[in-house]
C-alpha cells in the first residue's frame, strides 16, 4: 500500500477525515489484468418464472445476451432501449421478437417481453421510463443497469448533453442512479430483489476527484469508479432501512468483451490515447464474446449467496477500489450525485437521504 493517495484531490489528502488505503499502481494493474480472464464459463440454470426484470441496453451486446438467458429461464422482461439505435445495433423490435422466439422454444409462451423507450442521454426520458414502470404497480425482482458507452467525443472533443452533463458521465453513471432511485419502491415489494450495475475493472484506472467528475477527462474509468462507490453507499444505507434492507446491489465487470460498445461512429478518427491503446490491446488478445460477458449479469442476478454491495469480475467475487469502502469517499459521491440530479428535490431519497 502506498503512503499517499493519488486518487483523491489535494484538499482531501491534506485533511482526510479517515485515512484512505490506496493500492499501488502495480496492485491496480494486477486487478485490471485479472479482469481479462478469457476462460469459457457456464452457470447453473435457474427458474425465473413469474419474475420481472428491467434491463437497460438490452437490444445489443452483453445486455441482449443476458436478456436472452433470462427469457429462456422464464422471466418477464422489459428492455429499456433507444428508439433509433445506431446501425450496428439491432432495432428493439427485432430483439424482442428474437427473445419471444427463444422464450417459446424454452416452453415459456406466456412470458411478457417488451421494450420501452428510454434515452440515457436525457434525464427526463430516464425519469419517464422509471415512472412508467411504477405505474404498473408490479414488484420488480431484478434491475439491470447495463446501458453504457465507451465514449462519444469526436476528434477528442467533449460532448455535453442537453442536461449539461458530459455524455459518458451521464450515460454510464448519473442516469442509472436516477433510474435506480426512481424504481426503488417497486424493488422493495419483491421478496429477494437484486440490482445489477455494469461497472468495470477499468475502475482501477479511475481517479477519484469529484471536482473534475463532469469534465470528460478519463471519463470511462472515472465513472466506473464513481458508480461502484455510489452503489456501495446505497447498499449501506439500504441495509439500515426497514423498507430496503432486503434489497441487494452488485457491481459487475463482464470481462473484456468484443462488443459493439467499442464501435466508432462513422468518420471518427482512431483514438490514440493511452486508455484506447490499452483497450485495443486487451480486446485483441483477451476478449470474450457477448454471451460470456453476459454471465456477469445473469450470475449476479441469480447466485444464491452474493456478497451485498460487492463486485464481481464476471462470475468471481473480486476486490473493488478502496475508495468504494471508504465512508468519506462514498458520502462524497452520494452527495455529489444528489446535488447534480436533485434527487432530494425529486423526492427520491426519503429515509435513505439521512
Amino acid at each position: 500500500m502506498a503512503a499517499s493517495n493519488p486518487n483523491v484531490t489535494t484538499s482531501e489528502q491534506e485533511t482526510p477525515a479517515i485515512p484512505i488505503p490506496v493500492p499501488s499502481a502495480w496492485w491496480c494493474r494486477w486487478q485490471l489484468l485479472k479482469g481479462t480472464n478469457p476462460r469459457h464459463m457456464t452457470i447453473p440454470d435457474v427458474d425465473l418464472r413469474d419474475k420481472w426484470i428491467l434491463l437497460t441496453g438490452g437490444n445489443s451486446g452483453v445486455g441482449y445476451e443476458a436478456a436472452l438467458q433470462f427469457v429462456k429461464w422464464g422471466a418477464n422482461i422489459v428492455l429499456g432501449c433507444r428508439p433509433n439505435p445506431p446501425s450496428h445495433e439491432m432495432h428493439p423490435d427485432e430483439a424482442v421478437q428474437l427473445l419471444k422466439d427463444a422464450a417459446s422454444a424454452a416452453g415459456h409462451q406466456t412470458a411478457v417481453i417488451e421494450w420501452w423507450e428510454v434515452d440515457m442521454t436525457i434525464l427526463k426520458s430516464v425519469e419517464a421510463f422509471g415512472k412508467r414502470w411504477l405505474e404498473t404497480g408490479r414488484a420488480l425482482d431484478i434491475l439491470a443497469n447495463n446501458a453504457g458507452i465507451a465514449g462519444a467525443s469526436l476528434d477528442g472533443k467533449i460532448v455535453i448533453t442537453a442536461d449539461g452533463l458530459e455524455i459518458v458521465h451521464q450515460v454510464n453513471f448519473a442516469s442509472h442512479v436516477l433510474l435506480t432511485m426512481t424504481v426503488l419502491p417497486s424493488l422493495a415489494k419483491a421478496p429477494s430483489p437484486r440490482i445489477i450495475c455494469t461497472t468495470s475493472c477499468m475502475q482501477y484506472f479511475g481517479i477519484f476527484d469529484l471536482s473534475n467528475a463532469n469534465s470528460g477527462q478519463n471519463a470511462y474509468a472515472n465513472n466506473k469508479l464513481y458508480f461502484q462507490t455510489w452503489l456501495t453507499e446505497l447498499q449501506a444505507r439500504m441495509s439500515n432501512s426497514s423498507n430496503y434492507k432486503h434489497v441487494s446491489i452488485q457491481g459487475v465487470h463482464p470481462g473484456f468483451v468484443s462488443t459493439n460498445i467499442w464501435v466508432r461512429p462513422a468518420g471518427q478518427k482512431k483514438n490514440s490515447s493511452w486508455f484506447a491503446t490499452v483497450v485495443r490491446f486487451l480486446l485483441k488478445h483477451y476478449a470474450v464474446d457477448s454471451q460470456q460477458g453476459s454471465l456477469a449479469i445473469t450470475h449476479a442476478a441469480t447466485v444464491k449467496k452474493a456478497g451485498v454491495g460487492g463486485y464481481f469480475n464476471r462470475i468471481w467475487e473480486a476486490v473493488p477500489m478502496p475508495q468504494t469502502k471508504n465512508p468519506e469517499c462514498r458520502r462524497g459521491v452520494w452527495e455529489f450525485v444528489d446535488e447534480e440530479l436533485k434527487l432530494e428535490e425529486r423526492g427520491l431519497l426519503g429515509e435513505l437521504g439521512v
